[in-house]
């Protein structure tokens, strides 16, 4: 990739204060991990990531939100970051509707719905992403997901146009979107009338719960594997005994077992070698084979 060219190309679009050039990517993910990409751009709108695509047709990218549950490699990328986070991120509120921009975080829209007296949201107040990521990937906890409440998405295909739908197929960590050259730049919510101390007190007790049994004090990417038909990753990793278990800075949570950890200057091969001997270890005893819900970008 010449960077030369790809900067021109860029410059095209963006303002200067819109691009950052050798980037190191450990300061775009919680795990905290990554090597430099040769280029992170921060559009501002629907129209500019629409013309990024026509230009960058032949040039390597790749989207990201908050970087909540991406791991990047050591080595870096040599590729176009088109993160999309505050610079998108406009709220709207209209009746029982909710139009959120890609960038926009989940606990900023919860609090939108909480001012509006609109329930149907609060388990999504603790997630650290976007709601981009959380659309793609039919984010969810406490159970609820995207899915229950999701009414339309607007989105950019590899042609640059912009296009609206309604159909999302959303499944387990999944959607119509994923594995798709299409970038969410927003979404309607559909959410319901409820009383503003119920959601507030919801929202408390589920902020409780994901303090005393989550590892929030420590760098990670949320839940490290996707949930089993029929079992629960973290308990699976427990009963394989490796509750605690690191290799070099990358641990397994001794909170939570279903999550892996940066425990300090944790490199990418860390992480994924300790992700390997996991999945290996619970195959080996139970037959469960553990799939990743990290994305993983080298």
């Amino acid at each position: 990739m010449d960077v030369i060219v790809v900067k021109q190309l860029l410059n095209q679009v963006l303002g200067d204060d819109q691009i950052l050039q050798n980037e190191p990517m450990k300061n775009h993910t919680l795990f905290r991990i990554g090597g430099n990409v040769d280029f992170l751009v921060q559009p501002n709108s629907v129209e500019q990531i629409s013309t990024l695509v026509k230009l960058l047709r032949d040039i390597p990218y790749f989207v990201i939100g908050n970087g909540s549950n991406l791991l990047v490699c050591d080595e870096g990328v040599r590729s176009v970051i088109i993160k999309i986070s505050n610079l998108m991120s406009k709220i709207e509120v209209n009746g029982d509707i909710i139009y959120a921009e890609a960038g926009a975080f989940l606990s900023k829209i919860a609090s939108f719905a909480l001012n509006a007296g609109l329930g149907g949201f609060e388990w999504a107040a603790g997630i650290p992403g976007t709601l981009g990521g959380a659309v793609l990937m039919n984010a969810g906890a406490y159970g609820g997901e995207m899915k229950d409440v999701v009414i339309s998405t607007t989105y950019i295909d590899e042609n640059g146009d912009i296009l609206k739908t309604s159909d999302h197929n959303f499944g387990y960590r999944t959607s119509t979107f994923e594995g798709k050259k299409c970038i969410i730049v927003g979404s309607e919510i559909r959410l319901v009338p409820k009383d503003k101390e119920e959601i507030k007190e919801y929202m408390n007790d589920l902020s409780d719960r994901r303090r005393s049994k989550q590892p929030l004090e420590y760098p990670s990417a949320g839940s490290t594997f996707k949930r089993p038909d029929g079992f629960f990753a973290g308990k699976l990793i427990d009963d394989a005994g490796l509750r605690g278990y690191s290799i070099g800075g990358a641990k397994v949570s001794e909170k939570h077992c279903g999550f892996i950890v940066n425990g300090g200057n944790a490199t990418f091969d860390d992480v994924m070698n300790l992700i390997e001997y996991v999945q290996g270890k619970v195959y080996e005893q139970f037959g469960v084979k553990l799939e990743t819900e990290v994305k993983i970008l080298r």
